[in-house]
C-alpha cells in the first residue's frame, strides 16, 4: 500500500478509508479518474495548482498530509472489512504529530474511527488540540453524496489557522 505523507506540525491531514484499486495500482493517492481530490484542493486554495496524483508528495509543500484508516489492504469501501481498519493506529499517529486538523474524506473513515451515526462538518470529538472533520467523499462512486461546500468551510478554518500562527509553547 502507499506510505503515510505525515510530518510533525502540518495544518491538515486527509484521511481515506484505504487506498483505492486504481491508486494502489498507479502507486499514488487519489488516482482513480472519477475521483475530485486533487482538484478540490487547488479549487478550494489548499494547494495553488491542481497536483496529479503522481505529486502526492508535493502536499507537504502546503502544510497537507495524506494517510488512510487501513494500511494493509487497497480497495474501495464496499470491499472493506471491520477488521481492516486500525482507528487506534490512526490516533497514535494523530497524538504523535498533532496537525492542527484532521480531516475525513468520507464517512466509512470517519465511522470506524468515531463510531456511526457522523454528520458532515467540523465535529465536537478532537484528539489533543487537533480538530476532526468529516468531508464527504471525492471518490466518484459517492458523487451523490457531493458537496464542495463543506470542503469550502475546511479551506476558510485552514486558511484562519494559519492566518493565527502556531499556538504558544507549539
Amino acid at each position: 500500500m502507499l506510505p503515510d505523507v505525515l510530518t510533525s506540525g502540518l495544518d491538515v491531514v486527509f484521511c481515506g478509508s484505504a487506498v483505492g484499486t486504481r491508486s494502489a495500482l498507479a502507486g499514488a493517492y487519489y488516482a482513480g479518474p472519477g475521483n475530485r481530490f486533487w482538484e478540490t484542493l487547488w479549487r478550494t486554495g489548499l494547494t495553488d495548482r491542481a497536483l496529479d496524483p503522481g505529486e502526492y508528495r508535493e502536499v507537504l509543500r502546503y502544510g497537507i498530509g495524506l494517510t488512510d484508516v487501513v494500511k494493509r489492504r487497497a480497495g474501495n469501501d464496499d470491499q472493506l472489512r471491520e477488521d481492516d481498519f486500525d482507528p487506534a493506529g490512526l490516533r497514535q499517529k494523530m497524538e504523535l504529530l498533532q496537525p492542527e486538523i484532521l480531516a475525513f474524506n468520507g464517512k466509512r473513515a470517519a465511522g470506524s474511527f468515531l463510531g456511526k451515526g457522523v454528520a458532515y462538518g467540523m465535529q465536537e470529538t478532537r484528539i489533543g488540540g487537533t480538530q476532526i472533520w468529516i468531508l464527504p467523499s471525492t471518490s466518484g462512486a459517492a458523487r451523490r453524496y457531493w458537496d464542495k461546500g463543506i470542503w469550502e468551510r475546511l479551506a476558510d478554518e485552514v486558511r484562519a489557522l494559519r492566518k493565527r500562527g502556531p499556538a504558544p509553547g507549539s
